[in-house]
């Protein structure tokens, strides 16, 4: 009796799961984005909110929750209910290089959250001020040994600059001299002032510098050549076979949302970012849209967490926070 009891708990649970995701969604979805609003991830963010919403007919309420390098935004996404109206637009930076940086992050990513789907790669590309007289990877490597310690690179301590900047010294043989900045924006000035001589930073912020010949562009840190730049080579090209490092952005969801939910959003995710408009809009950022399954982006994401944590290690990099 105790049995059935128990059985028909577990079926009328199972039933009622059921039915929650074939109304899916029944009111409003809250994605929290753990940035400030108005930067690139945030306005991504909010494209694909309005995708969303559009195929729901529920509003997609973007919720800007960040601080502690983002920890404060995640932490509060992966402790929401997982009933998939509490998700989390979640980047390299939140999801791969927060763990590995922030001495006290205590969240296991892989077990707090499932995957929903990817949304966009954002390319990243070695600059150097005009001053500086090269225009090849080859050239700025021996330039660099000719004048050890005279190449400076600035940035936010554990921020891509500083990371990617970083490794390629370490893969070049070169003496470099990292500068560290309390913001982007300073960093940026110094580069283009020539207080600083080069870094490798996201092409969404540096593609009009280039084109305005503000900074000149040596090769991109991925293994195919950025077709509005078809004159830059890429760093494999350029004797760096493993130096592919993109940037990227996906939504997450609680750990025990119910796959129907995650498949549901998968779908309205890949039809959203297919769009003209999406792809329109990810296009102003130098970002390239990414579809696929949960599986693939979960797959994807595996990779990504050792891959950014051997990067921030090797960087030296650690937050006591």
């Amino acid at each position: 009796m105790i049995f059935t009891r128990s059985l028909m708990v577990i079926l009328l649970a199972l039933g009622a799961a059921t039915a929650s995701a074939q109304t899916y969604p029944a009111r409003p979805i809250k994605m929290i984005v753990p940035y400030p609003a108005g930067g690139p991830i945030d306005t991504m963010a909010r494209l694909l909110g309005q995708q969303l919403s559009q195929r729901f007919g529920q509003q997609v309420i973007i919720d800007n929750h960040p601080g502690a390098g983002s920890m404060l935004g995640t932490k509060a996404a992966a402790g929401a209910e997982p009933d998939g109206y509490t998700l989390l637009f979640g980047s390299s930076g939140s999801l791969a290089v927060s763990p590995a940086l922030y001495a006290n992050y205590d969240l296991d990513i892989r077990k707090a959250f499932v995957p929903v789907g990817a949304v966009a790669l954002l390319p990243h590309v070695l600059v150097v001020n005009p001053s500086v007289p090269v225009k090849t990877v080859a050239e700025f490597i021996a330039y660099a040994k000719a004048n050890p310690g005279k190449l400076n690179y600035g940035a936010s301590i554990g921020t891509p600059p500083h990371l990617l900047s970083t490794l390629f010294g370490t893969k070049a043989g070169i003496d470099v001299v990292y500068v560290p900045y309390k913001g982007s924006a300073a960093s940026v000035t110094d580069l283009l002032s020539g207080e600083t001589q080069f870094t490798i930073d996201g092409l969404t912020g540096l593609y009009p510098l280039i084109v305005a010949g503000k900074v000149r562009a040596l090769a991109l840190a991925r293994a195919e050549r950025w077709p509005q730049l078809p004159e830059v080579p890429t760093l494999v090209e350029s004797g760096f076979p493993d130096f592919t490092v993109d940037a990227w952005t996906g939504v997450m969801a609680p750990a025990g949302t119910p796959v129907a939910i995650i498949n549901t959003l998968n779908g309205a995710i890949n039809e959203g970012l297919a769009t003209t408009e999406a792809k329109a809009g990810l296009a102003r950022f130098n970002a390239i849209a990414q579809t696929g399954s949960p599986e693939d982006f979960g797959r994807f994401v595996a990779g990504e967490l050792p891959k950014w944590a051997a990067i921030v290690k090797l960087s030296g990099a650690r937050v006591e926070q």
